[in-house]
């Protein structure tokens, strides 16, 4: 099996890839570099959803993003989710049919799609490569597309929205609540804090990073953070929390689980920790239904 043990792809040296595990998950649309032949991956109907792929438009061009959302009247709540560098794969889609279960409306932008499709690639400098040409001003850009796309839907309530992300997108969502005032609350899956050292993967200078927007943040953010990250220390995570308190940024909190992976939450990979992944999921529907963006079921 393939264990993704960084937040932004391993190193060399972290795998040895198998060409076996290009069958199975990989043929269903999970992402070709992580998945684990022995995972059984959480599979969420259409029924009683709306699903399919949307053009938004952004600043430069526009972006497909994946939608779901209750099939039936009214206006809910929306929860914008941002991947992990694989892109839109089916793990991220089977997240928004699970939130749209929850009566909310989900959308996933293809954050990489200028650049290319991290997800059937197995090579991670591939995979570094579409994700580190893809810029922070492209994020940003994109980010509050999918915001102005959301406020013109007769089927989303505009005054409630979240924003949730995993891995690469869980660093985004710290820096998507600290620049604007687009989300009542946030909820961060294993995002990386702290700036990568000067010539690595996402280490460019103009990139910005948790631990230096939190004390700016513009609503509350939940962190959902593993003990056993080898990517993020615990160090780093300790000097957010400094930073939440020192700036009274209520409401916001950080939550590690001590025995957890990176990508405890991605039941398609071997990291995959169920207890962990069930109890973050519930806590993030507590922390949007605590700030205003309970879903309509």
């Amino acid at each position: 099996m393939l264990t993704l043990k960084r937040p932004e792809g391993n190193a060399p040296g972290d795998l040895n890839v198998s060409r076996r595990l290009l069958g199975g998950l990989f043929f269903a649309g999970y992402a070709a570099a992580a998945v684990s032949a022995e995972a059984a991956p959480i599979k969420t109907d259409e029924a009683g959803l709306v699903t399919g792929v949307e053009m938004i438009p952004s600043f430069d061009r526009e972006i497909p993003a994946y939608v779901a959302r209750p099939d039936r009247r009214g206006r809910f709540p929306a929860v914008l989710v941002i991947s992990e560098v694989f892109g839109i794969h089916e793990y991220i889609r089977d997240t928004c049919r699970r939130l749209a279960k929850q009566g909310y409306v989900a959308i996933a932008p293809d954050f990489f799609v200028r650049h290319g499709d991290p997800a059937p690639v197995t090579d991670f400098a591939v995979i570094r490569k579409i994700v580190g040409d893809t810029t922070d001003r492209e994020t940003e850009g994109d980010v509050n597309a999918a915001v102005a796309w959301l406020n013109t839907q007769r089927f989303v309530d505009p005054e409630r929205k979240a924003v949730t992300g995993f891995c690469w997108g869980g660093a985004v969502v710290w820096l998507a609540c600290a620049r604007a005032r687009n989300f009542r609350c946030g909820v961060a899956w294993y995002g990386r804090l702290a700036r990568p050292p000067a010539g690595s993967f996402l280490g460019e200078p103009d990139r910005d990073w948790p631990v230096e927007v939190a004390g700016r943040l513009k609503c509350p953010v939940l962190g959902l953070y593993a003990g056993k990250d080898q990517g993020i220390p615990l160090a780093d995570v300790e000097a957010v929390r400094e930073i939440l308190v020192r700036t009274k940024k209520v409401g916001s909190d950080i939550i590690v689980y001590p025995n957890a992976q990176h990508g405890f939450h991605a039941d398609y990979r071997a990291t995959y920790d169920a207890a962990a992944a069930a109890d973050g999921w519930s806590r993030m529907m507590l922390f949007f239904a605590q700030n205003g963006v309970q879903g309509r079921r």
